[in-house]
C-alpha cells in the first residue's frame, strides 16, 4: 500500500466505512459498516458469468460494486457498468474501482431500476448481472437499516421488475444472469418464460444433504432451448469451512460453470 493509506483508511473508518477483502485479497472493498455488506453471493453472481474479452456487462443494482470487481479481477478484457440507486454506494463503487486499478473499465451510473436512465440504451449490453433484493415487501421483518433494507427487501422494485429492466438492457441472444433464493425459482422461471430461454438452474448447497436456499440462474434471451438443472456447488463441509471447489471460486477467482 501507498505511504499515505492509513490516514485514508482513519478517515473512511470515522465515516463509518471498512476496508474488506475478496477473491483472497485480489479485491479490495471500501463499504459501509453497518447496514448490508457484500458477502459470498456477489462473488459467486461474479463467478457465473461467462462474459468474453471485449464484452460489456451491466450490474444491475451494483451497491459499492462487489460482483462487479470480482468480474474486473477475474477478465481483464472486459467492460462493467453498474447501475445504483443509492448515491453513496455509487460513490463507493466509483472510489473502489480507482483503488482496485481498473476504473478505465468500471462505469457506475446513478438511477433506478424502475426507470433506467438514457446512459443505459436498450439491446447495449452483451450481459447483465443481478443480485435483487431477495425478500418481497410483505415478507418477514424489516431490516434495522435503511441501508439494508434497500438491498435485502424489495421496495418500488418488484422481482419482475428487476427481471424486466435486465431483459430490456441485454442484446437478443445475450445473457442473463442472477443469484437468488431457492423459495422463488417458480416466480423466475414465469418472468422468464417465453422472453429467454436455455435456461440453466445451479443449487448452491449449504452443506451436503441439506437443501439448497441460493440457486443461481442463467438465461439467454430470444433464444430457445431446455431446462437444465445443474449439479451445484456445496459450499460447506461439515465442521463449517467451506469444500476445496467452494474456496476455488471465493478465494482463487475460478469461474462457475453452470
Amino acid at each position: 500500500m501507498s505511504g499515505d493509506q492509513p490516514s485514508i483508511d482513519k478517515e473512511f473508518a470515522a465515516e463509518g466505512r471498512t476496508l474488506d477483502t475478496l477473491l483472497g485479497g485480489r479485491v479490495r472493498l471500501r463499504q459501509p459498516a453497518e447496514g448490508y455488506r457484500a458477502a459470498i453471493d456477489p462473488v459467486l453472481l461474479a463467478a457465473a458469468v461467462p462474459a468474453r474479452i471485449g464484452e460489456r456487462v451491466l450490474d444491475l443494482g451494483c451497491g459499492v460494486g462487489a460482483a462487479a470487481h470480482c468480474l474486473l479481477a477475474r477478465l481483464a478484457g472486459v467492460h462493467v457498468t453498474g447501475l445504483e440507486v443509492q448515491s453513496e454506494m455509487a460513490r463507493l463503487a466509483r472510489d473502489n474501482g480507482v483503488m482496485n486499478g481498473w476504473a478505465d473499465r468500471l462505469q457506475v451510473v446513478e438511477g433506478d431500476v424502475l426507470e433506467p436512465p438514457p446512459d443505459l440504451a436498450v439491446e447495449s449490453f452483451d450481459r447483465v448481472m443481478i443480485n435483487p433484493p431477495y425478500v418481497p415487501a410483505d415478507r418477514g421483518r424489516p431490516a434495522p437499516s435503511a441501508a439494508k433494507a434497500a438491498a435485502t427487501r424489495e421496495s418500488g422494485a418488484t422481482l419482475h421488475d428487476w427481471l424486466a429492466a435486465g431483459l430490456a438492457l441485454v442484446k437478443p441472444r445475450g445473457g442473463l444472469t442472477l443469484i437468488h433464493r431457492a423459495d422463488r425459482l417458480d416466480e423466475i422461471l414465469h418472468e422468464l418464460h417465453g422472453k429467454a430461454g436455455a435456461l440453466r438452474v445451479f443449487p448452491l448447497w449449504p452443506a451436503a444433504g441439506r437443501p439448497a436456499k441460493r440457486m443461481l440462474i442463467a438465461a439467454r434471451k430470444a433464444v430457445a432451448g431446455p431446462l437444465v438443472l445443474g449439479p451445484g456447488l456445496v459450499l460447506h463441509q461439515a465442521d463449517g469451512s467451506y469444500t476445496a471447489p467452494a474456496e476455488a471460486v471465493l478465494r482463487d477467482g475460478v469461474a462457475l460453470e453452470i
